[in-house]
């Protein structure tokens, strides 16, 4: 072929015109001219340029002459070089030959033309979707064909179409006996092998009529000259042949209560007869069948593309199945033509037509059942069907869905391709399995834009390449839309080799552990990486998630306890008389006196201070939050619901901060004034209860704070980070912070299933409040006490030193009455701290009996550290028995 390809079209002319005159180049130079003057000119004959007409004529040429098979095998030729593309101009070579072999000069070398075709055409072997037959010169005699058909080693799969390979004279009747005893192996074997004893074994040489001898001639004379008396099997077959079609025949007709072609029982056929049409009518029936639902679906634009491929798919196979009956009518036209004459070895016979059209039946079958399956499927769901249906264990029925599914499943491929790659998608019929709601907005593209249509997932595509796929092209088009980057998807992840043909669909989804999944995993890398590093490069991702650990979860501890101290002024004071513009700048001196000055402005300008609603009797302690905001592709992480969880946490958190901040002041308070009333005797059992009251608290908050701290917080920010450094796709990290907001929710006690234990524990919180107040009350009171004591001694030791009397009777007497109303409220303030424990312990110890029920064995494990000495067990029964009981589970973990 590369030495042809070279040549110029005049050598190539005149190498054609010597291979058909057969003579030099010198002997037809005259014809050569000529040719080339017929090329080069304008002439245009007036001729149909219809290749299928050209190709009847060649068939009916070829069955004029009795070479049936020689039609069958050009049939079949033909069908092949359609399928190949190796010529373009296939009208005009078989004009040429047609000519060709009808030029009545040349009448002996039509054997040589028809040698010359055959070996023009392809010569594979390859099986198609209906039949596959050994390529064969035209020129061979008819004994010549009988040998080689009988050597079944040298012939291929076959389907609907493959008896245009054998003589249309049909079997024998022992053919046909032996071919009954061999039914059951022959349904295992290629219908080429199953079929070649079919051939008879000789033939007549004579193209003359062949005189019928025997029963079946007889009875057919008999027939003809009783008229009316029964039907004969011409007849039938005749009928037959239209039933074929889907087409009611003159005595065979579609039985609408049977729903199934059936020969009038008061027509005059004999039982057999009737039985062996019955049986070939099926094939009319399925054909009705399949053509019903593909008439019915081409025309309805709503099935979709996947729904037009699989129609196509079907209109392929019917194709084939009307090649076949092209080739049976060509045959009946030829007995017509013929006259009645024709012996028995050229007649269709019923009995013919039963071994030539089982495979047809089984595959038509196949296909009817196969549509039956898919009523009211489409999109991906049909593919589904489809390729269920191919799940069995005869091979030859597994090519025929294999072939189907490749047709069927090459628009989702390219629905894939397109979305995978392009994040585009046009899927107007709603059959790809990813769904778009254009009425999303862009700051939700991420969680709602893009969801999967389970339903119509192919069963071939697993649910995590389902995901990935998912994730492809939403990452492709948040990067475009929310990020704004122009990056060319072809620059992400560079497209590979589009599958062209759904042979190469087929072979694409029958590897989904190889070549399918891993242009998946490719894609999905590639685009994941890329979108990971955009939002950590140009939008400090990771820094952000490091700020909310920071400021809301009150991971900057200097800040947070400097804050504290500025803010004290103001949130002391009712809630109504703040002004955020007061606490904005607060927060601007805190940042600038703490570490936090050195975080990125990008951090600093989103923090912010948010006032709460405000409730009657609120201070500002109540209302104050620090709040973060967020904007843009960080949005899709730190979303309005994370937000919202965040401040839960942070209140949570500041006011625990704040018990702890109350309970500082106590003890510098305690530490200060302890010398001071030291001289005060009656004050020292009160002071000695606040001592241990507040030593008691101490106690608890600082328990509270280490669980919280490094049980809750530390230990989940750990595994957030980890997985945040290890994500692989945005929706890894999304995943990671939602389960570490929700366990940090669940373990500080904040979602509904505490309610209870967060109630307990704000009543010690107001408790420790309350402390403080009545501690505050003791101080003051007794500060004075003490200051209006020591004025006294200061006066009379200055009167004393005038050398007066240091008191009179009378001051001496008011200063005694005074002492006595201040030490008569000692017992006062003894009774409210008396009480005020007394809640304090209650309170703690319902807290401890809640813990111990609780399903989190942190919560039990803090139970134990904060009742270490069981103080709280010897005082209540019933946290004794649950604290016995969680100490035997806890030593059996041990």
């Amino acid at each position: 072929m590369a030495g042809l390809d070279q040549k110029s079209p005049n050598v190539l002319l005149q190498s054609l015109c010597c291979r058909i005159i057969g003579k030099s180049e010198a002997e037809v130079a005259h014809q050569f001219q000529y040719a080339v003057r017929v090329i080069g000119s304008n002439y245009a004959p007036t001729i149909e340029r219809d290749e299928f007409l050209v190709s009847e004529k060649i068939k009916k040429e070829f069955l004029k002459q009795r070479r049936e098979a020689d039609a069958a095998l050009f049939s079949e030729l033909h069908r092949k070089l359609q399928t190949q593309g190796v010529l373009k101009h296939r009208w005009s070579i078989l004009y040429l030959l047609l000519s060709l072999c009808e030029d009545p000069r040349k009448p002996s070398r039509g054997a040589n033309y028809g040698a010359l075709f055959a070996q023009a055409l392809p010569r594979d072997a390859h099986s198609t979707p209906f039949y596959c037959t050994r390529p064969q010169s035209l020129s061979l005699s008819h004994p010549e064909r009988t040998g080689l058909a009988q050597n079944s080693n040298s012939m291929g799969t076959s389907g609907i179409g493959s008896i245009g390979v054998y003589s249309l004279n049909g079997p024998t009747p022992q053919a046909l006996l032996a071919g009954h005893q061999a039914a059951g192996e022959s349904l295992r074997q290629p219908l080429g092998s199953r079929l070649a004893w079919n051939l008879p074994s000789s033939a007549p040489t004579s193209r003359g009529p062949v005189v019928p001898t025997g029963p079946s001639a007889r009875a057919t004379h008999r027939h003809r000259r009783d008229g009316d008396a029964e039907i004969g099997e011409a007849a039938l077959v005749r009928d037959i042949l239209y039933v074929f079609q889907g087409i009611d025949g003159k005595f065979i007709k579609m039985c609408s209560q049977a729903n199934c072609y059936k020969i009038d029982d008061k027509a005059p056929v004999s039982k057999s007869l009737r039985d062996t049409s019955s049986r070939l009518a099926e094939l009319g029936w399925l054909h009705n069948k399949v053509r019903k639902y593909t008439d019915s679906r081409s025309l309805d634009r709503a099935f979709g593309l996947v729904g037009q491929s699989f129609c196509a798919s079907l209109h392929q196979e019917l194709k084939e199945y009307y090649r076949l009956l092209s080739v049976l009518h060509s045959q009946l036209q030829l007995e017509d033509d013929q006259g009645v004459n024709v012996g028995t070895e050229c007649n269709l016979t019923l009995r013919r037509l039963l071994v030539w059209t089982y495979d047809p039946r089984v595959r038509l079958k196949t296909l009817a059942a196969l549509v039956d399956y898919c009523q009211g499927r489409k999109g991906g769901e049909l593919a589904s069907a489809v390729h269920a249906y191919g799940k069995t264990g005869d091979p030859y029925m597994r090519a025929l869905i294999q072939h189907i599914l490749g047709l069927v499943s090459h628009p989702i491929l390219n629905f894939l391709f397109r979305w995978i790659y392009d994040g585009e998608l046009e899927d107007t019929y709603h059959e790809f399995f990813v769904a778009s709601d254009p009425t999303v907005k862009t700051d939700r593209l991420w969680h709602d834009k893009y969801t999967l249509r389970k339903s119509m997932i192919p069963s071939f595509i697993t649910m995590d390449q389902a995901n990935k796929v998912l994730l492809i092209g939403k990452s492709i088009n948040f990067l475009h839309q929310v990020c704004h980057d122009r990056t060319p998807p072809g620059r992400i992840a560079p497209a590979s080799e589009s599958t062209d043909s759904p042979k190469d669909a087929a072979e694409l989804f029958t590897d989904l552990q190889g070549a399918f999944e891993g242009k998946i995993d490719a894609a999905y890398f590639e685009t994941s990486k890329y979108l990971l590093d955009v939002l950590n490069r140009n939008y400090q991702l990771l820094e952000h998630v490091q700020a909310m650990r920071r400021y809301l979860l009150l991971g900057q501890g200097d800040f947070i306890r400097h804050l504290m101290d500025l803010l004290k002024p103001e949130l002391v004071r009712p809630a109504t008389t703040l002004y955020q513009h007061n606490l904005t700048g607060i927060l601007e001196t805190a940042v600038r006196a703490t570490n936090a000055q050195f975080d990125s402005p990008e951090i600093l300008k989103r923090l912010d201070v948010r006032l709460l609603e405000v409730s009657p009797g609120d201070t500002g302690w109540d209302v104050f939050s620090l709040d973060y905001h967020v904007d843009g592709p960080i949005a899709t992480v730190f979303t309005r619901d994370c937000m919202s969880h965040y401040l839960r946490v942070f209140n949570f958190l500041w006011r625990a901060k704040r018990m702890e901040y109350i309970l500082t002041d106590i003890w510098k308070g305690q530490m200060c004034n302890a010398k001071l009333l030291k001289s005060m005797p009656e004050l020292s059992g009160v002071l000695h209860q606040c001592h241990i009251l507040a030593s008691e608290m101490v106690h608890f908050i600082h328990q509270m704070q280490y669980y919280i701290t490094f049980e809750v917080l530390e230990c989940s920010w750990d595994e957030l980070w980890n997985k945040v450094q290890q994500a692989q796709d945005l929706d890894h990290i999304i995943a990671a912070h939602e389960v570490f907001l929700n366990t940090v929710i669940s373990r500080c006690l904040l979602d509904t299933n505490n309610r209870s234990l967060l109630n307990q524990l704000r009543a010690i919180f107001d408790q420790i409040i309350e402390f403080q107040s009545a501690q505050d009350a003791l101080y003051r009171s007794g500060l004075e006490e003490l200051q209006l004591r020591l004025q006294f001694e200061e006066k009379k030791k200055q009167r004393q030193g005038e050398g007066e009397w240091g008191v009179t009777a009378a001051q001496e007497a008011e200063e005694n009455k005074r002492v006595q109303e201040f030490q008569e409220t000692v017992p006062k303030m003894r009774s409210q701290l008396r009480i005020l424990t007394h809640f304090y312990q209650g309170s703690v110890q319902q807290f401890l009996v809640l813990l111990m029920n609780s399903t989190d064995e942190s919560l039990q494990f803090l139970s134990f550290r904060l009742d270490f000495n069981e103080h709280y067990k010897a005082r209540d029964p019933r946290l004794r028995a649950s604290l016995g009981g969680s100490r035997g589970r806890r030593s059996s973990y041990i």
